[in-house]
């Protein structure tokens, strides 16, 4: 009788992964699908019209995020199982204690520095800090009481960092530098980053965001100092909404 197969900690790690730039594309449009139809879906559940999407309340908000999170999931999960050795040796989905102060000081410092790109921009037009925090403001104004605010911390504060930091940062992130080297690698996939929030007037603060988190998973070759200060970066914008209602 020949030897069962090892389990999958045990298994050998291939030589050459397989997975690449087409796997992180069909995972990007995917997310995208399936979002569209999570929300048509949520629309049709909640008897909203289609302009009426932003007075969602936040638990079918939650619902209709499952979509997009499946594609970004997904993707990695699925290529890393099949063409690769798993989340943790192909894209570096793992912590060190020392992650968490290291994370908490990049999150905050970009939170709040990142706002200085904006300066020339308030000073040249009638864009203020209001118009930059638009979007995160109606969010989170949907955070009327306490299950809210639950809600509102499961999908910004930690459901969102740590999903798009596995497919941006893991998938998209490595698959480009494999392709074209370190630092095209990382900013490239800043830009995508920024520009998938499909929010023009954010871009500029998201993508030079992504490019900073994207500095770290190449640095220490693993998510976790990424992951959490996505989580600092995201719910210090909360905390600051919600306190100043």
């Amino acid at each position: 009788m020949p030897d069962a197969d090892p389990p999958a900690a045990l298994a050998p790690e291939r030589s050459t992964v397989r997975w690449g730039l087409g796997d992180a594309a069909a995972g990007w449009v995917a997310a995208q699908v399936g979002g569209l139809l999570a929300i048509t879906l949520v629309l049709a559940l909640s008897g909203r019209e289609a302009d009426e999407l932003d007075q969602l309340p936040l638990g079918w908000i939650a619902v209709a995020q499952l979509g997009l999170w499946l594609g970004l999931l997904g993707a990695p999960v699925l290529a890393s199982r099949l063409k690769g050795n798993g989340l943790v040796r192909d894209f570096g989905l793992r912590m060190l204690p020392g992650d968490v102060p290291l994370g908490l000081a990049w999150g905050l410092a970009l939170q709040f520095g990142l706002v200085l790109i904006y300066i020339p921009l308030y000073l040249l037009t009638d864009i203020d800090a209001n118009d930059l925090n638009e979007p995160a403001r109606a969010f989170t104004d949907r955070a009327t009481d306490p299950l809210g605010v639950v809600l509102l911390v499961l999908i910004v504060g930690i459901g969102a960092p740590i999903i798009e930091e596995i497919f941006y940062r893991g998938l998209l992130q490595r698959s480009l530098i494999r392709r074209f080297g370190r630092w095209p690698g990382i900013i490239g996939t800043g830009l995508i980053f920024g520009a998938s929030h499909f929010e023009p007037l954010q871009f500029p603060a998201l993508a030079c965001f992504g490019v900073a988190v994207g500095y770290l998973a190449v640095r220490y070759d693993r998510l976790g100092p990424g992951i959490v200060a996505h989580i600092v970066f995201n719910m210090a914008a909360v905390v600051s909404l919600i306190s100043s209602r």
